[in-house]
């Protein structure tokens, strides 16, 4: 028999849909309207990942197979941040070689997808992978390093080779 969800967790789990869906409607909006794209600054959100993702793990590392589940997971980010990232349109404009981005309402079902399994994982625990909440943490971060990396990764290589074909046919 299967224990009765608290009143507070279902408090719970009510505040963080909402909190979500807010979040959503709000992207959501964004969606289909191109914004700037700048190259130079597409290593920021890496750089920050990294820091949290090198702070957690120097103060609680993974031990024991929570370092391989760790890689997996960032392996499978990252597969997702190339998949994610193809959903995405590029353009540069022609005279200006300025890039602008699209996300496509795809791209945000995706991330919509994959919270919702995150949220579900959470609510469900870590037993069936036998793992503590820190454990499970740390996967998810690794996660999200891989996504994002991979994301700006192959959004930084296709851009810039659409400004070498601009550039080339200008000459």
């Amino acid at each position: 028999m299967q224990p009765q969800p608290q009143p507070n967790s279902l408090v719970t789990y009510a505040i963080t849909a909402a909190v979500i869906l807010v979040v959503m409607a709000i992207r959501w909006r964004r969606t289909g309207r191109a914004m700037l794209l700048k190259l130079e600054q597409l290593w920021i959100m890496p750089a920050v990942l990294a820091a949290v993702v090198i702070l957690v793990f120097a103060t609680t590392p993974p031990h024991g197979l929570g370092w391989l589940f760790c890689l997996i997971a960032a392996g499978l980010g990252a597969a997702l941040g190339w998949q994610r990232e193809r959903m995405m349109r590029i353009d540069i404009d022609p005279e200006t070689h300025r890039l602008s981005q699209t996300a496509s309402p795809a791209a945000l079902v995706f991330i919509l997808i994959i919270v919702v399994l995150r949220q579900a994982t959470k609510a469900e625990g870590a037993a069936f992978l036998h793992l503590d909440a820190a454990a499970l943490t740390d996967m998810l971060l690794a996660l999200a390093f891989g996504l994002v990396t991979a994301q700006r990764v192959e959004m930084g290589l296709r851009a810039r080779a659409m400004l070498r074909a601009a550039r080339a046919i200008r000459r």
